[in-house]
């Protein structure tokens, strides 16, 4: 996926076709243009060979990768930035490791070019990440990812949810390494990520953990729910058989109010996410313009 990536893609191209051409192996390199406005299609229409898709508008990043997942011919699926952060020289150990037995190879930027700030807000998102999805690895934001198509070839991406493919091809029984890549600092354009778009992250990994195959959310709430409809049920016993005070009657009653709406919603979300998975298929994109040369 690139935007406004004008003084890196010619170069990334050139890295990838040299690593690619060496392997011996049948490639293509996709280029999902997230309607840059800064020359950066002009200059991906001038590279040999190539696959471009030109979005309409910038549908965010998670919408270009969709749309370049679904465009790939082959079984297995390379994913990077476009900003040149990433280094395509890694890509030969990389499959190497997934010809090992894995599904899924992703990259771990332990030695990252990055501001301190950063690196404490990458740091912080992935030790949640790994508690909420379960997939123990350091770098879950690494964009440069090796996939096995099978496992991610339906994927539906909104928001941030890009940077938890890896999460979901786990959720789907894939079996997950990770391996250190190089990591350098960005030379030319700005960069897309920022705070905010870390903590609309977090909203997009509950998402996605409500939305594995093997998730009921109905369970996740009912629990919530029994909980606090014990803690109002003791209060009531305290209320009724030890004191008298209001206080006790409205703590029960508010206990017993959280669990009702912990219940009902686990109700809501239960339908909401039966009927995403029947009538999935709307794409969030929109492509312009598809080429090949």
């Amino acid at each position: 996926p690139v935007y406004n990536e004008a003084g890196n893609v010619e170069e990334l191209h050139r890295l990838n076709k040299a690593t690619l051409e060496v392997l011996g192996e049948p490639y293509e390199i996709i280029a999902v243009d997230n309607g840059s406005s800064d020359g950066t299609l002009a200059i991906l229409k001038k590279l040999h060979p190539i696959r471009i898709i030109a979005l309409t508008k910038n549908f965010g990043q998670a919408a270009a990768l969709e749309a370049g997942i679904r465009e790939a011919r082959g079984d297995i699926v390379i994913i990077m930035d476009g900003d040149l952060q990433n280094d395509p020289r890694d890509i030969p150990k990389m499959l190497a490791q997934l010809r090992g037995g894995y599904d899924v190879v992703s990259g771990w930027r332990k030695n990252r070019f990055d501001s301190w700030f950063r690196r404490f807000h990458s740091y912080s998102a992935n030790w949640l990440t790994r508690k909420v999805s379960g997939l123990n690895i350091h770098d879950h934001a690494c964009a440069l990812k090796v996939y096995r198509k099978e496992f991610i070839s339906n994927v539906t991406l909104h928001g941030a949810q890009h940077v938890f493919l890896a999460a979901q091809a786990y959720r789907r029984g894939a079996k997950i390494t990770e391996i250190e890549v190089t990591h350098h600092a960005r030379k030319s354009g700005l960069s897309k990520h920022h705070f905010w778009a870390g903590v609309k992250a977090i909203a997009d990994l509950v998402v996605v953990r409500f939305l594995a195959p093997d998730t009921r959310p109905l369970v996740f709430f009912g629990w919530w729910f029994l909980l606090f409809l014990a803690v109002g049920l003791a209060l009531t016993v305290v209320f009724v058989m030890v004191s008298k005070g209001i206080f006790f009657l409205g703590l029960a009653l508010w206990f017993l109010l959280v669990g009702a709406v912990f219940l009902l919603s686990g109700l809501a979300v239960e339908l909401l996410r039966r009927n995403n998975l029947e009538t999935r298929g709307e794409r969030p994109y929109v492509i312009r313009e598809a080429m090949e040369r």
